[in-house]
């Protein structure tokens, strides 16, 4: 992921998958980020020592595909918030532990996140992001020398205003590390969001559609771990041939 840093990156940030065009992805380095709960669970199962991520589009294809592999493994997803029947676990980020999942292998499906990645294939390269790594993620962003461009996964095919959320705290830590522009009202308006909401992050997650969704299924422990900012030092890299999630690892 290492390259040598442009001196002025340029940042833009996308609310949904479709609403993407070549000029968000070719050359540039794209941040995916699906902050309840997919992005949220691939940083703390990468925390927790898992070998890599494999995302599908569908949880019928990661079934499948999990059902061919002979060795330990884990099939994650979620349907309308909850545990699929036969998966091993959900979308919850708090279901990972490294005594239990340290080395293994995931198959993860859901609703938006794992769609987002797909649709942002032909980047140059692709990170997973969240509010829990945004530190972690920018500094990994601003080494790969590229400009970025911040992919929201959405709700549902709506904008979600947690995914805006993790979007400015990663361009708050960008701040700290190097020089970017954006002419974009669609950046501003993130980077805003985040400063008028960090000091009380989880309310705001919980009053956001998504998050709502999250507690009516009676997930609530699941918001408050994504909005610990830079909790986790864990970055996910796509490899983008088997889009498979890898941890970057520290120089």
């Amino acid at each position: 992921m290492q390259a040598e840093a442009c001196t002025t990156m340029n940042l833009d940030v996308v609310l949904l998958p479709k609403h993407l065009e070549s000029r968000h992805l070719d050359g540039r380095t794209v941040v995916v980020l699906d902050v309840l709960r997919a992005t949220t669970t691939m940083t703390a199962a990468l925390e927790a020592g898992v070998s890599e991520i494999r995302v599908f589009a569908s949880l019928d294809d990661a079934s499948r595909a999990a059902a061919l592999d002979p060795g330990i493994r884990i099939l994650c997803g979620e349907e309308n918030c909850l545990t699929p029947a036969g998966f091993d676990l959900g979308n919850s980020p708090g279901a990972f532990r490294a005594e239990l999942h340290a080395g293994q292998t995931v198959y993860m499906s859901t609703t938006n996140g794992t769609r987002a990645i797909v649709a942002a294939r032909k980047a140059r390269s692709m990170l997973v992001g969240a509010i829990v790594n945004a530190s972690a993620v920018a500094r990994a962003a601003a080494s790969a020398g590229d400009d970025v461009t911040l992919l929201c996964a959405g709700t549902g095919g709506e904008v979600a205003m947690e995914d805006v959320l993790g979007a400015g705290a990663v361009m708050a830590g960008l701040e700290r590390l190097i020089s970017y522009m954006s002419d974009s009202d669609t950046a501003l308006v993130a980077r805003r969001l985040f400063d008028a909401a960090k000091d009380d992050l989880q309310t705001a997650l919980a009053e956001s559609r998504g998050g709502r969704n999250v507690i009516a299924a009676g997930l609530l422990p699941d918001i408050a771990f994504a909005a610990r900012l830079d909790a986790l030092r864990a970055v996910g890299f796509v490899e983008k041939q088997t889009l498979s999630v890898k941890p970057v690892r520290p120089d």
